[in-house]
C-alpha cells in the first residue's frame, strides 16, 4: 500500500533524502488508490507544507514532539506495556514475525517503532496491511488525539491511517479522554523519569522506608504515565489486551501492493 508506505516515511525522522523526494512522494500519490480523493489531497498538502520548513527545524520539532516522554511514542508497545518485562518478549515475538515474512532489521530501531511497522505493513497485501492497521488503531488514535490535543499537524497523519484501516476510531473522539492528562514532556516531569532514586540500608536509623521508596518511583503522582483503555464495543475486550495480543499475531504473508 502506497499511501501507508509514504505515511510510515513521514512519521520517520526527517532527513535531507526525504526533503529531496518531496515532489516524488506526491506524484506516487497518484497511482495510490486506498485512500479517497480527498484523503490523497490532505496528504499531498501535509507533504507540501511540511517539506517546505527547514529541515533544521523540522528535525528538532520531531526530537521534541517524540522523544520526549512516553504519551506520544512511536513505540508501540510503549502503549501496552509501559516498562513491564513483557515488553521484551513481545519484542521477540514481533521481531520473529518480520523473520518470518523474509525481513531482517539493519538499522537500529526497535522492531515496535511505528514507521518501521508500517513499512512491513505496505508490503503486504491490502486486506492484510489494513487488518494490521485496525489492530493498532486504539494507539493510533490515542496518539492522534493527543497530537490534536497539542494542535500538533502531525496528527492529520494519524487521522489517515485510521480511514485506512477502516477503523470507526478516530483521534476527534477521544478529546475528552485526553483533555485531562499531564503532560509528560515537561522539565518537571522528565527529572522525575531520570531521578536517581534513593539507596536505603536495612535498618539504617532515618532511612525512608522501602514502601516510601515506591513512592517516589519515577513516573509517581503527576506524571504517571497516561495510559487509556479503549472499550472494544464488539467484545468488550480493552484495546490494551486487544493491541497486545493482535501486534505480533498478523498474517506473514510479504506479498502486498
Amino acid at each position: 500500500m502506497i499511501s501507508v508506505k509514504i505515511i510510515g516515511l513521514l512519521l520517520d525522522y526527517p532527513d535531507e533524502s526525504l526533503w529531496a523526494a518531496r515532489e516524488e512522494l506526491i506524484s506516487a500519490l497518484h497511482s495510490a488508490d486506498e485512500l479517497d480523493q480527498p484523503g490523497c489531497d490532505r496528504l499531498a498538502r501535509f507533504i507540501q507544507s511540511y517539506c517546505a520548513q527547514p529541515l533544521l527545524d523540522a528535525q528538532e520539532a520531531y526530537c521534541e514532539l517524540f522523544d520526549r516522554g512516553r504519551a506520544t511514542s512511536l513505540l508501540l508497545f510503549e502503549h501496552v506495556y509501559g516498562e513491564s518485562r513483557d515488553r521484551g518478549q513481545a519484542m521477540v515475538d514481533l521481531l520473529g514475525q518480520y523473520r518470518a515474512a523474509g525481513w531482517e532489521l539493519a538499522s537500529r530501531e526497535l522492531p515496535d517503532f511505528l514507521p518501521l511497522y508500517l513499512e512491513y505493513l505496505a508490503a503486504l497485501t491490502a486486506e492484510q496491511a489494513g487488518a494490521g492497521l485496525q489492530d493498532i488503531a486504539p494507539i493510533l488514535a490515542l496518539i492522534g488525539a493527543r497530537l490534536r490535543q497539542r494542535e500538533n499537524h502531525y496528527a492529520e497523519l494519524f487521522d489517515l491511517l485510521l480511514e485506512l484501516s477502516g477503523s470507526e476510531l478516530r483521534g476527534t473522539s477521544l478529546a475528552h479522554r485526553v483533555a485531562g492528562e499531564a503532560r509528560d514532556d515537561t522539565p518537571a516531569a522528565l527529572d522525575a523519569v531520570w531521578e536517581t532514586e534513593q539507596i536505603t540500608f536495612l535498618g539504617q536509623p532515618g532511612c525512608d522506608s522501602a514502601e516510601q521508596i515506591r513512592h517516589q518511583h519515577r513516573f509517581a503522582g503527576a506524571v504517571v504515565a497516561q495510559y487509556i483503555n479503549i472499550e472494544q464495543p464488539a467484545d468488550n475486550a480493552s484495546s490494551v489486551d486487544h493491541a497486545r495480543n493482535a501486534v505480533c499475531s498478523r498474517p506473514n504473508d510479504p506479498e502486498g501492493d
